[in-house]
């Protein structure tokens, strides 16, 4: 593993140098890797372990048409590399556990029966494992239990992966039955496209998962563009400019900074009046918010948003109900707005930024 200091915390991570994708080959070539489930997470990773050179199957329940029908789209033939669930994991000896934390606990009792002493069972989310008593998600003692969980979206591993930039990941091992649990683990990680791998545990997973998901990342985001937005309209701004002036800027321009060079690049690439504005509010907004980040923490370490999740999303009807939520975010003001602002974005071809490009290189920090 490469040693790196993360702020001044001195991490092992395991990078494609460390672990080239040869390596990953060679310790999986006798493995078939089933892909359980192809919703969010698993064409990216089914496609990615294919295009990679691995032998790779898809199990998906046929009755949910709109997943069987997309798997068979995008290149997987019934019979040869697509089959039911319980057929699927008949056939593998790596049975990755890709379908939503409710749809685990429903088909688990069918997948436990069938699986084999030495085959690997994979998840990207500690959910199932760390909140057992709520699951029944138990493994036998003659498994390996591991874990690689890309820090992105599925669409997001699977365009980073075709871009050659690859999207970080972390890995566990809960359970090594085999002695060769981390190694499998490892080469999965490669496998789908990981630029890097961190070590973590399945219960650190989980915590830091369903509190940046329903924070910063998610649940915080939303609501924060909307309260800026609200402000603005209720002062007389227009749709356009409350919009562009919330979302536009942030996702097409402050954004990208910060993932070039970070934070303080990006301050240091804007005018003085917004340094010195954003400088003097972000300690209040800091202030404000984090009591109702411990909040959501203890919310989740007890184990209350995996109740709200399993109660939710295992009902029937859920789909249906999602869909109404999501339509109410589509079709309100700010993002009708925003669909009006995306579709007036100039469509040409891109001009080549090269080494000596200028005008891109921005003040140092």
């Amino acid at each position: 593993m490469a040693v790196i200091s993360f702020g001044g915390v001195k991490e092992r991570v395991v990078t494609r140098k460390e672990f080239p994708l040869a390596k990953a080959r060679r310790i999986l070539k006798d493995e078939v890797i089933a892909i359980i489930g192809y919703g969010v997470q698993g064409p990216a990773q089914s496609l990615n372990l294919k295009d990679n050179g691995f032998h790779v199957i898809v199990g998906q329940a046929p009755e949910f048409k709109r997943d069987w029908d997309r798997a068979i789209k995008d290149g997987w033939v019934p019979g040869k590399n697509l089959f039911d669930i319980n057929t699927a994991v008949n056939k593998a000896t790596v049975i990755q556990m890709l379908v939503s934390d409710a749809a685990q606990r429903a088909i688990w009792p069918s997948i436990k029966k069938r699986l084999k002493a030495g085959d690997a069972l994979y998840f990207s989310h500690g959910f199932s494992i760390v909140y057992k008593k709520q699951t029944g998600v138990i493994p036998p003692k003659n498994v390996d239990v591991i874990m690689v969980a890309p820090k992105g979206s599925g669409t997001s591993v699977r365009r980073n992966f075709l871009s050659g930039a690859g999207i970080n990941s972390s890995y566990a091992v809960a359970q090594d039955y085999t002695g060769r649990a981390t190694e499998r683990c490892l080469a999965l990680g490669i496998g789908i496209g990981s630029g890097y791998l961190f070590p973590t545990t399945f219960q650190h997973e989980v915590y830091s998962d369903l509190t940046g998901e329903r924070g910063v990342l998610m649940g915080c985001l939303a609501g924060v563009m909307e309260a800026q937005y609200d402000t603005f309209r209720r002062h007389g701004h227009t749709p356009s400019e409350a919009f562009n002036e919330t979302v536009e800027e942030l996702t097409q321009s402050l954004i990208r900074l910060v993932d070039e060079n970070g934070m303080d690049w990006m301050y240091s690439n804007c005018s003085a009046t917004a340094q010195r504005g954003a400088l003097d509010w972000k300690p209040r907004f800091r202030k404000a918010v984090l009591p109702l980040f411990e909040k959501l923490y203890g919310s989740v370490r007890s184990g209350k948003e995996t109740a709200r999740v399993l109660s939710a999303c295992g009902g029937k009807n859920y789909q249906e109900r999602l869909a109404k939520e999501l339509n109410v975010i589509r079709d309100s003001e700010m993002w009708r707005a925003g669909a009006a602002v995306r579709a007036l974005r100039p469509r040409q071809e891109s001009k080549v930024i090269a080494k000596g490009t200028k005008g891109i290189a921005g003040r140092r920090a």
